[in-house]
């Protein structure tokens, strides 16, 4: 199989008390830069688990990335097709 295109995430981690914060970016081959943002906030009585705030906040700025991608691509599809076309969710 042929790669067709290949791309470059970012990902950076901030981490400020029980707060865990998370920034993503990926590059597009179109040199379209999305940027993501991510929180995760640890409940008092949970052990300090620096790597689980990661996970969740690195999870959800990935997510918010997903979802202008796929508005991205839609309004794409719509410019070409001339039709309104609808994101599964």
């Amino acid at each position: 199989m042929r790669t067709l295109a290949g791309w470059h995430v970012e990902m950076e981690f901030r981490e400020e008390g029980d707060r865990t914060r998370a920034a993503a970016m990926v590059r597009l081959n179109d040199a379209t830069e999305i940027r993501g943002h991510g929180n995760a906030q640890r409940h008092p009585s949970d052990p300090e688990q620096l790597r689980v705030g990661e996970e969740i906040a690195g999870a959800r700025a990935l997510m918010d990335i997903a979802s202008q991608l796929l508005q991205k691509a839609h309004t794409e599809i719509d410019e070409v097709s001339g039709h309104t076309s609808h994101a599964l969710r």
